[in-house]
C-alpha cells in the first residue's frame, strides 16, 4: 500500500512540474525590463590605501655605536639643521685627534725638509761659482750636486706626505661628524625608532641599517593607493579625485593623481595575490591635525559623459559565440561577445554591444542600441536562460517599483 502512495506521489510532481514548463512556455519567461536612456555617467577607479607625507626622510644610522644623546621626540615640531641625536663620537675623536697629531709631526718634517733644501741649493750656488773660479775640482762640483738633487727628493717625499695625512685626517672629520645627526628639512618627527642607550647599526649589502627617525612635511600631503590590475589603464596623471579618510568620517577630501607605478607591488606575505599597482593622489588642503600611516579611500575619476547612452550593469550579457570560416582564429574556436537581450513584443532577440564609461549602476553603450530600446534587466537566472526568440512576459509589478 505504502509503495503504491509514493508512486502516486512521484507522477503528481512530475505532472506538476510538467505543467509549470507548459505554462511558462504559454506565458513567457517572466523578466524585468529597463530602457535605454541618457545619462550623466561619470567613469571611476576606486582604491584604498594610506596617508603620507609627500617630503620625508628616513634617517639611517652611517656609523654604528651607542646613542649617547636623544634631543626630540614623536610629534616635535623640528627646523632644518637642528640638533636631532648623537652617536657616541669618543671612537672617532681619538682618530682625528691621532692623526692630527700626525700631520703636525709630517708638517714639521716638510719644514725641516725645506730648510735642507736652502740649505743645499746655496751650497750648490756656492760651490759652482768656486768651479768656475778654478778652486773646486769636478769630484767635489759632482758631490754637492747630488747633495741638491736628495735634498729636493726628500723635500717632495715630505710635502707628499703632509698631503696624505691632511687627507686621512679630512676623512676621519667627515667619519666624526657623522656621529651628529641634524634635521635635513622643516618638518615634525613622524617616528622615532631607537632610544638613548640603544646601538645604531649600520646597513649592509641587502640588509638595511637602523632607521632612526623619520622626519616629515606634513604641510604636502598624499594617499598611496593600491590600484587593481584591470583598472590601471584607465588611471592618468593629474585625473582629479575624492578621498575619504577614515580618521575624518565625515568629512571628503579633493585631489589629483600625480604618480602611476609602473610596476607591480610585491607581495608582502609571498603568497599568491591579485596584481595591483601603485598610485599616488595628492591631497588639497589637508587639515593640520592629519598624520602619516591613516587608512583612505579614493575614487579617481577617470572620464565623464553628460550625454551618455546608458543600460544598467545587469542588461549587460556574456555570451560565448563559436567562429566562423574566414575570422582570426581556427573555425571552431570560441571567444566571449557582450550584448543585451532586446525585447522585441513578447520575445526578446540578442544584440551585441560596445561599452564605454563605467559609472556607479550604469554603462555606457557606444554602439548597437538606440534610446529608447527596451532590454532584459533581470533577473540573473531569467538572463542566463535567455537565447533568441524566446518568449518572455514583464514582470509589471517590478516594472512600477522601477519607473517610481
Amino acid at each position: 500500500m505504502k509503495g503504491k502512495i509514493w508512486i502516486f506521489g512521484g507522477i503528481a510532481i512530475v505532472a506538476l512540474i510538467v505543467a509549470g514548463l507548459a505554462f511558462r512556455r504559454d506565458t513567457g519567461l517572466v523578466i524585468t525590463t529597463s530602457k535605454v536612456t541618457r545619462e550623466n555617467l561619470v567613469s571611476k577607479v576606486s582604491a584604498n590605501g594610506n596617508v603620507q607625507a609627500v617630503r620625508k626622510a628616513d634617517l639611517s644610522a652611517n656609523m654604528m655605536g651607542e646613542v649617547t644623546r636623544l634631543a626630540v621626540k614623536e610629534g616635535d615640531i623640528v627646523k632644518e639643521g637642528q640638533f636631532l641625536l648623537e652617536i657616541d663620537p669618543s671612537r672617532t675623536k681619538a682618530s682625528v685627534d691621532g692623526l692630527e697629531a700626525a700631520r703636525l709631526v709630517a708638517a714639521a718634517d716638510l719644514e725641516s725638509a725645506r730648510s735642507r733644501l736652502l740649505q743645499a741649493r746655496s751650497d750648490y750656488n756656492r760651490a759652482e761659482t768656486n768651479k768656475n773660479a778654478g778652486i773646486l775640482s769636478e769630484a767635489e762640483m759632482e758631490t754637492i750636486k747630488t747633495a741638491l738633487l736628495t735634498a729636493e727628493s726628500a723635500a717632495i717625499a715630505a710635502s707628499n706626505r703632509v698631503e696624505q695625512a691632511t687627507a686621512i685626517l679630512a676623512e676621519a672629520r667627515v667619519t666624526h661628524s657623522k656621529t651628529v645627526i641634524l634635521s635635513p628639512m622643516d618638518g615634525i618627527v613622524t617616528a622615532r625608532r631607537i632610544e638613548q642607550g640603544e646601538t645604531a647599526v649600520i646597513g649592509v649589502q641587502n640588509q638595511p641599517g637602523t632607521v632612526l627617525l623619520t622626519i616629515s612635511d606634513m604641510s604636502k600631503v598624499e594617499t598611496e593607493m593600491e590600484v587593481d590590475e584591470a583598472a590601471i589603464p584607465e588611471v592618468k596623471l593629474g585625473q582629479k579625485a575624492q578621498i575619504r579618510i577614515d580618521a575624518y568620517p565625515n568629512k571628503t577630501f579633493n585631489g589629483y593623481v600625480t604618480e602611476v607605478g609602473g610596476s607591480p607591488l610585491l607581495s608582502r606575505t609571498g603568497a599568491q595575490e591579485a596584481i595591483k599597482f601603485k598610485v599616488k593622489i595628492q591631497i588639497e588642503d589637508p587639515p593640520d591635525t592629519i598624520k602619516p600611516g591613516l587608512s583612505a579611500q579614493a575614487d579617481i575619476f577617470t572620464g565623464s559623459n553628460d550625454d551618455a547612452l546608458a543600460i544598467p550593469f545587469q542588461a549587460l550579457v556574456v555570451r560565448d559565440i563559436v567562429l566562423k570560416e574566414g575570422e582570426k582564429f581556427k573555425p571552431g574556436d570560441k571567444r566571449d561577445e557582450e550584448g543585451v537581450y532586446l525585447v522585441e513584443g513578447d520575445k526578446v532577440k540578442f544584440v551585441p554591444v560596445e561599452t564605454g564609461l563605467t559609472g556607479d549602476m550604469s554603462i555606457e553603450v557606444t554602439s548597437g542600441l538606440k534610446e529608447g530600446d527596451v532590454v532584459a534587466s533581470g533577473p540573473l537566472r531569467a538572463l542566463r536562460e535567455l537565447k533568441d526568440g524566446v518568449k518572455v512576459k514583464v514582470d509589471a509589478k517590478k516594472a512600477v517599483k522601477a519607473a517610481s
